[in-house]
C-alpha cells in the first residue's frame, strides 16, 4: 500500500497489514525504494517451478522438464516419441487417426508419409528404462 497521509501512520499500516497488505510504504519515498520492496515481496511469495506431470501406472511425463519415466528411470525418447507420449497419455482411452497423432505430435501438416506414427507407436511399445 502507499500512503500520502502522513499522521496516525502506525494505525493505518496496522490496519493495512492486517486486511492484506503485504507491504506500507508512505509519501514521500524513493522509486528504489518501492522497486526494492516490490522485489522484496516477490521473493518471498515465489516459489519454485511447479513441475506439470502426466501419470499413468508407472509412467509419468513431465512436461516441465521435457522427459518421461518408468518406475522413475528417465526414458530415452526421441522428440517425436516425447511428443507421441505426451499426447497420448494427457487424453487417455481417446483414439486417435494418424493424421491427428501426426499433426499434434509433429505441430504443422506433416507431407511425408502417414505410416511413419506407426514406427514411432512400435518404438514406444519396446521402451525400457536405460
Amino acid at each position: 500500500m502507499i500512503t500520502a497521509k502522513v499522521e496516525e501512520v502506525d494505525r493505518d499500516r496496522l490496519l493495512g497489514l492486517k486486511f492484506g497488505a503485504d507491504d506500507y510504504i508512505c509519501k514521500p519515498f524513493s522509486p528504489r525504494e518501492v522497486v526494492a520492496r516490490a522485489k522484496a515481496v516477490l521473493r518471498r511469495t515465489q516459489s519454485g517451478p511447479i513441475d506439470e506431470k502426466l501419470i499413468a501406472g508407472p509412467i509419468t511425463v513431465n512436461i516441465t522438464r521435457h522427459c518421461a519415466t518408468i518406475h522413475g528411470v528417465e526414458l530415452p525418447l526421441t522428440p517425436s516419441a516425447y511428443g507421441l507420449l505426451k499426447v497420448l497419455m494427457a487424453r487417455p482411452g481417446r483414439l486417435y487417426t494418424r493424421g491427428d497423432l501426426i499433426s499434434r505430435v509433429q505441430g504443422y501438416d506433416f507431407e511425408g508419409y502417414n505410416r511413419t506414427i506407426d514406427s514411432h507407436i512400435k518404438n514406444l511399445r519396446r521402451l525400457r528404462p536405460a
